[in-house]
């Protein structure tokens, strides 16, 4: 089985240089223009100070002395504006990074749950009962312009329903130390009734080809009423017998084999009387394939499944077992949190903004606390759940933006931002139901909000 993974599309990957280097120079021109542009007003704004001025006016015209004020106001601002774009800009490229290895690690893990159930299946067909009829046939020659008759007969085959099947069925379940794929061990006896309802014919050819897809077969035998019979051509498993009118007689087939950790019994389409199929699997994960078994048993790492039918019975679809994967739940989340992080970073941001003063220090501290979080949940849910980190990470992170408050009102501030704009935006994207949650966070913030700066809720800044 051959799977390629490969990145998300259309996003830049920290470990592929040649993306690094790309993004890099496209941020270079981005950042000399913004420079640019900043000197550009800065250059403006004095020339027009500058042209206006009376003496003893410092500026004469108080709306220009006003904007002036402003932007001198916005340049002091600058830097803090600088470092969010810039936190913002490399988290974005590390949480992009760490989508992509992410979701290699969620492909590759699925191609090796994969590689253990594939290969081809173990597959078992019904023996048929042969029996060879003249019937008249006539050919058309054409000689010289004439159509010619010509009349004969010919072998025509035709197949008798067998009379009973008892099969029994043993599994055994081993890995192969080099692929790490499971194989079966099967030990299969069948035992096949026949009864002559013909009148006429007593010939017949007992058909049963050896099972389709195995590794290794041994100890395939054919026997008549307990005496084997012998294999005349090589790949040839038909078996000549005689059998009168109205007379019975038993075939037994027995092998060993190993294949794909997928075992069937098929029918063919052809009618089944008084079938009895037992099927013991010892192993666990073990599943039933086609129709519902009549008959299930459990105990410890077996399972035995019976298909047990006493009347004519044709089966489309075949009967048998194979072994269940673990199922893989919840793929996907963990990159779509990393894509959506750097959004929930500044969501996070402009709350302690609107709540406390911020030195550009603090947003370093805060920046470094939430993405080193969301590190150690990328990395610890490869191994635990993803909502059960998170609820271990959220105290250390609580812990950690409490020294942003000057005093415990403060501090209690600091919490409730936390909480509301960065611990369950985050949990909502890991819970099924996101939406609810993520609803209940921007409910919780514009209610904290409103009720700081409309309703004179105040802490001491």
């Amino acid at each position: 089985m051959d799977i390629v993974l490969s990145n998300i599309p259309n996003l830049p990957d920290l470990t592929h240089p040649n993306e690094l280097i790309e993004w890099g120079s496209e941020m270079m021109k981005a950042g000399i223009n913004l420079a640019i542009l900043l000197t550009a007003l800065g250059v403006i704004w004095s020339l027009i100070n500058g042209s206006v001025k009376k003496p003893g006016d410092s500026i004469s015209v108080p709306m220009l002395k006003t904007a002036l004020e402003q932007y001198l106001n916005w340049i002091q601002t600058l830097p803090h504006f600088i470092l969010i774009v810039l936190l913002l800009t490399s988290s974005f490229f590390l949480c992009s990074t760490l989508a992509n290895r992410y979701h290699h690690w969620e492909q590759q893990r699925i191609t090796q749950i994969a590689t253990t159930v594939a290969g081809e299946r173990l597959e078992q067909t019904a023996p048929r009962i042969r029996y060879e009829i003249e019937e008249p046939f006539t050919d058309y020659r054409y000689v010289d312009g004439k159509t010619i008759e010509i009349k004969s007969t010919h072998l025509v085959s035709h197949w008798m329903t067998l009379a009973g099947s008892q099969i029994e069925v043993n599994i055994n379940q081993t890995t192969s130390p080099d692929t790490k794929q499971w194989i079966y061990s099967v030990d299969f006896a069948g035992d096949y009734q026949v009864k002559n309802q013909l009148k006429g014919i007593s010939e017949f050819f007992f058909e049963v080809p050896p099972p389709y897809g195995y590794l290794l077969l041994q100890n395939f035998q054919v026997e008549q009423n307990g005496k084997p019979l012998v294999q005349v051509n090589p790949g040839d498993y038909g078996f000549p017998f005689k059998l009168a009118p109205g007379e019975t007689t038993n075939f037994k087939v027995s092998y060993q084999a190993q294949g794909a950790p997928r075992w069937v019994y098929q029918p063919g389409e052809q009618l089944l009387s008084n079938f009895r199929l037992n099927v013991l699997a010892q192993f666990p994960n073990a599943e039933f394939a086609g129709a519902v078994p009549t008959v299930t048993k459990e105990g410890g790492n077996n399972l035995q499944l019976s298909w047990v039918y006493e009347g004519n019975i044709s089966v489309r679809n075949p009967l048998g077992i194979f072994t269940a994967t673990s199922p893989i739940l919840n793929t996907g989340v963990l990159p779509r949190l990393l894509l959506l992080a750097p959004g929930i970073f500044l969501w996070w941001l402009i709350l302690l903004y609107l709540s406390l003063p911020l030195t550009l220090r603090d947003v370093v501290i805060v920046a470094g606390l939430f993405f080193a979080g969301l590190l150690t949940l990328t990395y610890s849910s490869r191994f635990m759940d993803a909502k059960l980190a998170w609820m271990l990470i959220s105290p250390v992170l609580l812990f950690g933006v409490w020294g942003l408050g000057k005093n415990r009102q403060a501090s209690w501030v600091t919490m409730i931002c936390t909480i509301s704009g960065a611990i369950l935006p985050i949990l909502g994207l890991l819970v099924p139901y996101s939406g609810i949650t993520l609803s209940l966070a921007a409910l919780l913030s514009g209610i904290w909000l409103a009720l700081q700066h409309w309703h004179g809720v105040a802490q001491e800044k």
